[in-house]
């Protein structure tokens, strides 16, 4: 698995929540009105799933570091979808103060754990480590600020942060497929183990972001198979357990 050490990851924290931090600072009412990159979902439905997020893992922190776990969303999944539509609607003032409040709370969590034992407490977050709950909330914050369509798209995430998707995202292959990725000018790839061999070359961040579901901004990626080109593949839905990425 590629992931990054404990350090390098609360560093990559910081720098997500100082860009969507950014990012949101600009927003007027209209502007969080506005249609995001993700179908149904307003500027606003974005904000408010970050603020929920954040507060979510920073409460899953708060418990392992009493030794206990506790669901993600209170109320579950039905919990965090009532809670994104009552928050959506919100002015672009409250909806700011909420996020800056969960990046405060969460990234206050990370910066005071243990450098060792803190980061492999146990959470209830996929039944993992305080490690998966920072992977997942670094995860959700590049992703949907590229979602909020503010010049922080697919193209801007990092080789690292790419090929993190690689491994996570390998859950996404179905099974009798085989997916070589071939980003340019990098080491190949393969996800899968399947019979039907697709080659998926182009930049890393177009190949991340197709496998995250969201729109390539570089327009490079291709998909070949026996040297002909195909469609691309259809990929399985988002692996079990994680924070909703719509």
């Amino acid at each position: 698995m590629t992931a990054p050490a404990p350090s390098d990851l609360l560093t990559e924290l910081h720098k997500a929540a100082d860009i969507v931090a950014s990012a949101a600072a600009k927003f007027t009412d209209e502007d969080v009105k506005a249609p995001s990159a993700l179908p149904g979902w307003t500027r606003g439905h974005v904000l408010a799933h970050l603020a929920g997020i954040t507060n979510a893992m920073a409460r899953q922190l708060e418990y392992a570091d009493r030794g206990e776990t506790t669901e993600l969303y209170d109320g579950g999944q039905d919990g965090r979808n009532k809670a994104i539509e009552m928050a959506a609607g919100h002015s672009a003032d409250v909806l700011r103060a909420d996020l800056e409040a969960g990046l405060e709370r969460a990234l206050k969590a990370f910066d005071t754990l243990e450098a060792g034992p803190g980061w492999q407490a146990p959470i209830a977050y996929r039944g993992g480590v305080v490690l998966d709950g920072g992977l997942a909330l670094w995860r959700e914050l590049v992703i949907h600020t590229a979602d909020l369509g503010t010049g922080f798209g697919p193209e801007t995430w990092s080789r690292q942060f790419c090929e993190h998707l690689f491994d996570f995202l390998a859950a996404r292959v179905a099974p009798g497929d085989r997916l070589v990725l071939q980003p340019l000018g990098l080491p190949p790839r393969t996800l899968g183990g399947g019979g039907r061999s697709t080659v998926i070359s182009g930049m890393i961040t177009d190949i991340a972001a197709w496998l995250a579901g969201r729109e390539p901004s570089l327009g490079s990626l291709r998909a070949s198979a026996a040297a002909d080109g195909v469609d691309l593949p259809e990929l399985l839905p988002w692996p079990s357990g994680t924070p909703a990425t719509k």
